[in-house]
């Protein structure tokens, strides 16, 4: 039966089964920027390997795997950020990908609680506001560092055994206080009470000692 989590090294190669091209653009210069990014600071490393934590955080043995939901959350980020021509993939993207993939417990939530991607992506419009229609986004549009570090807190938070769900990285974003992603969030409706709802589901699902 085939296993349904990936290691971080999986996901390279699922990345370029996802969007396959021999001409993968990973990183732009300051002057291609989105001027309404200008709220985020940038992480304009090469990502050939996501989503990941810094790899001398995590020790071999202790490396998380991801969920097949967690996986294609990302993936459906990267494309709603090139859908809206942004350059980068920030925390609104993964919010909206979380949305699009649809059917993880996290983006279950969130539809019952009135949070949908099409609210989520006019409040992004709202908040960031379009890009230029004659700009095109990179293949794979960098992570913004408030992006990067709510899958960081993601693995944090469930480095020591099981998979990084969605619910992580929905808790991971929503942990970056004044990223795009948390703004959005917090305009409609979500809180810290939200927030403490789905930290319980996660220690629910704890595996018994």
């Amino acid at each position: 039966m085939l296993s349904l989590s990936y290691s971080v090294r999986d996901l390279s190669l699922l990345r370029f089964c996802s969007f396959p091209s021999s001409n993968t653009l990973r990183s732009l210069l300051p002057s291609q920027m989105h001027p309404t990014y200008g709220r985020e600071r940038y992480s304009l490393s090469p990502r050939m390997m996501l989503p990941s934590e810094y790899p001398d955080r995590v020790a071999s043995p202790e490396r998380p795997k991801w969920s097949a939901r967690a996986i294609k959350t990302f993936s459906m980020a990267e494309l709603e950020a090139r859908k809206l021509k942004y350059p980068t993939t920030g925390t609104e993207a993964l919010l909206m990908g979380m949305l699009t993939e649809g059917t993880s417990q996290a983006a279950r939530y969130l539809r019952a609680h009135g949070i949908t991607l099409f609210g989520v992506r006019d409040e992004t419009i709202r908040l960031l506001g379009k890009s230029d229609m004659y700009f095109f986004s990179p293949e794979h549009p960098p992570l913004t560092e408030p992006a990067q570090k709510a899958l960081d807190w993601a693995v944090d938070e469930k480095k020591k055994s099981g998979e990084v769900t969605a619910t992580h990285l929905l808790l991971g974003i929503w942990a970056q206080k004044g990223s795009a992603g948390q703004q959005v969030l917090a305009a409609l409706g979500f809180d810290e009470k939200n927030a403490a709802e789905l930290q319980e589901t996660l220690k629910e699902a704890l595996p018994m000692s």
